[in-house]
């Protein structure tokens, strides 16, 4: 700083150099590409959730309901009417009602109001008709994938799958075509957790143990 007679000449000396430079949106970009890296991870969107498929119950739980159904109406249809005594034609309309609800009706209402909506992301069980219950789990959280299979089921290709999140399980009850729905499930859920750890860039808040869970769970689960 030098002095004059009636002035101050004031020498402005430039700022040591930042070790970002500062862009006009007020990101700080710094050397090596860090927050290019960063902000790619940040801003990588996940892709939009889709239906997969919608399971039931096999349809073989609908071969007795519908049978009562016609044994209920050939039944009701000779007997009612042609008793000897009124109240005895109203005995056996109350009965064949009955049957009618319990052993027809209330079965195939039951399978409609139980179903399992597997999505890229999650599986969603409903079940209950009256008092409808809903319970969900995240593909990216499920460390394993079971299944199971009495004579019966065998028989017919399909099974129990249990989705395990930690010690707790979720159950596609008696699903058709196990095997390859077992098969959609492991890749989804592999899937879904690479995606989400890609959109996150971090994983580890997703569960521990995830190599061994993805390696040895999956290839373990199948076929018991």
């Amino acid at each position: 700083m030098r002095r004059t007679r009636n002035t101050q000449e004031t020498t402005v000396l430039p700022a040591p150099a930042a070790d970002g430079v500062a862009t006009a949106a007020g990101a700080r970009v710094w050397p090596g590409g860090g927050a290019a890296s960063l902000s790619a991870q940040a801003a990588a969107p996940l892709a939009p959730e889709e239906i997969v498929v919608r399971v039931r119950r096999h349809g073989r739980h609908l071969t007795l309901p519908v049978a009562m159904l016609f044994v209920i109406a050939g039944a009701g249809g000779y007997f009612i009417g042609s008793l000897p005594e009124a109240w005895m034609n109203w005995a056996a309309l109350a009965v064949a009602a009955l049957l009618f609800v319990f052993a027809a009706i209330g079965p195939i209402l039951g399978w409609l109001a139980r179903r399992a909506v597997v999505t890229t992301r999650r599986v969603i069980v409903h079940h209950g008709f009256f008092v409808r219950h809903r319970s969900e789990v995240s593909l990216a959280r499920v460390r394993e994938v079971r299944s199971k299979q009495n004579p019966v089921q065998r028989m017919w290709g399909s099974g129990d799958i249990d989705l395990f999140v930690g010690a707790e399980a979720t159950r596609i009850p008696d699903a058709p075509g196990l095997n390859g729905l077992q098969a959609a499930l492991q890749e989804l859920a592999a899937r879904s957790y690479d995606e989400q750890v890609r959109a996150t860039g971090f994983g580890s808040g997703l569960g521990t143990g995830v190599s061994s869970g993805f390696g040895g769970g999956f290839g373990g689960g199948a076929g018991r």
